[in-house]
């Protein structure tokens, strides 16, 4: 049962809104003076508060009202706060509720308004309370993650990628082999840099090969070296990337495109350590780690015949998922503001925002990166505009975003400005709940405090 405060110099206004508050399932408390309000909000544990403006009798200037209002804020910052007033000028109570007041009714009140103001801003305030303890938790998760993962400037703000990266931490020290699964453009190297640059290898080299960009023929001879003559071209001994990578770690990207004969191999110095150059029988040893990286279904591969089974169980003791950025959204923006640099000065205008926000980012951070920079070149005095992104889908995403319940950062910050900043009536214009509100001014990063 939720408890409220009702702080009136009047009995009988105490009286009938304890009785109105009792019918509908909240405790009442009911204090006759400022100090006897304050001093019932430092005993207990107080949902909202209903005060009056005026405590001295024939007193229309509401002065104590605004010193009770303000004693009230200054110690319980989230409090909702209701305002009643029989004033005919109301502008005193107006300028409350854009300091922070929840709300203002006139006397005499209407009951079925007021209940139903007192029911919306104790949602409001549960949601709000939510919010604030969910951000509260990521920071100090991310916090934690900081203090021991050098994350190397990775920017990020989606829970999706927090969650990745604390796994990624606790298997870096490890000696384990890792796959890094995922679209194209999510950013599988970057993770696979971390990982080895928290690992007991990290003082040895990070080799990176993309075995789909190499011909099938080439590919053994990249990773296990050869000797001149070997094949075609090889005029002279050259060594390959697992001596290259010797004491550290190696990242095979795209590893679903290693021809079977490859993955033999490959299995074979997983399991020993031991190899031979192309052309020589001359076996080699290199102590590496190795992560994978694909953007296949290896078990579907596995089912098929084309990718060995004892392989993949090989290369994937460790697994770490990242998501495409189109499920990260709480990336974008921040991602796009790291792609146009510090230094840039430059600004994203919120019609920009709203369609990066909207995009489908079928290439990925890759593909934002592309668009950052482009539209870097192209705008004028530092400011990024609508058309600079050069988005197939920007001139329609406005559009389309607000017909899905979607509204934009500048429609946000309108209703907010129309609303004096009271987060309930500016859902109300935008025909959103007040959680879905709460979510978009978190992602368009305004303040939800």
């Amino acid at each position: 049962m939720k408890t409220v405060l009702i702080i009136d110099d009047n009995p009988g206004v105490g009286e009938a809104l304890s009785l109105l508050l009792s019918l509908h399932d909240m405790a009442p408390l009911y204090a006759a003076s400022p100090e006897q309000g304050l001093s019932m909000l430092g005993a207990g544990n107080i949902d909202l508060v209903i005060q009056d403006m005026n405590f001295t009798a024939d007193t229309t200037s509401g002065a104590e009202g605004v010193a009770l209002f303000r004693a009230i804020r200054a110690k319980y910052s989230d409090l909702p706060v209701i305002l009643l007033t029989a004033w005919t000028r109301l502008e005193a109570a107006v300028e409350l509720v854009k300091a922070g007041a929840s709300d203002y009714l006139a006397k005499p009140w209407d009951d079925n308004k007021l209940v139903i103001t007192i029911g919306n801003l104790l949602e409001l305030s549960e949601t709000s309370a939510e919010l604030r303890r969910s951000r509260q938790e990521r920071r100090s998760r991310r916090e934690a993650l900081e203090q021991r993962f050098d994350l190397d400037g990775l920017v990020f703000a989606s829970d999706a990628m927090l969650s990745t990266l604390e796994l990624a931490a606790q298997v870096a020290r490890t000696e384990l082999p890792v796959l890094v699964s995922g679209p194209n453009g999510c950013g599988k190297e970057r993770v696979a840099a971390l990982v080895h640059a928290n690992s007991a290898q990290r003082k040895g080299p990070f080799v990176a090969l993309n075995c789909g960009a190499l011909p099938a023929d080439l590919i053994e001879a990249e990773l296990f070296g050869a000797d001149s003559g070997a094949y075609t071209g090889a005029h002279k001994a050259r060594e390959g990337r697992f001596e290259a990578a010797h004491g550290g770690t190696l990242f095979l990207d795209e590893i679903g495109t290693l021809p079977l004969a490859g993955q033999v191999k490959l299995l074979r110095v997983l399991e020993t350590g031991r190899f031979e150059r192309l052309g020589s029988s001359r076996t080699r040893e290199s102590k590496v780690r190795v992560i994978s990286a694909t953007n296949a279904d290896l078990k579907a591969m596995v089912a098929a015949g084309t990718f060995r089974e004892d392989l993949y169980y090989r290369l994937n003791v460790f697994e770490l998922r990242l998501s495409a950025l189109a499920d990260r959204r709480d990336d974008i923006l921040p991602l796009a503001e790291f792609f146009l640099g510090k230094g840039s000065g430059a600004r994203i205008t919120d019609a920009a925002r709203s369609a990066l926000l909207a995009h489908p980012w079928p290439g990925n951070v890759r593909e934002l990166k592309n668009v950052m920079a482009r539209a870097s070149l192209l705008a004028d005095e530092g400011k990024i505009e609508l058309g600079h992104l050069g988005l197939a889908s920007a001139a329609a995403a406005p559009a389309a975003t607000r017909n899905l319940d979607e509204p934009s950062r500048e429609a946000v910050l309108g209703a907010l400005a129309t609303a004096g900043g009271v987060v309930s009536r500016a859902a109300q214009e935008l025909g959103l709940s007040r959680q879905a509100l709460y979510r978009r001014m978190e992602r368009y990063g305004l303040d939800t405090g």
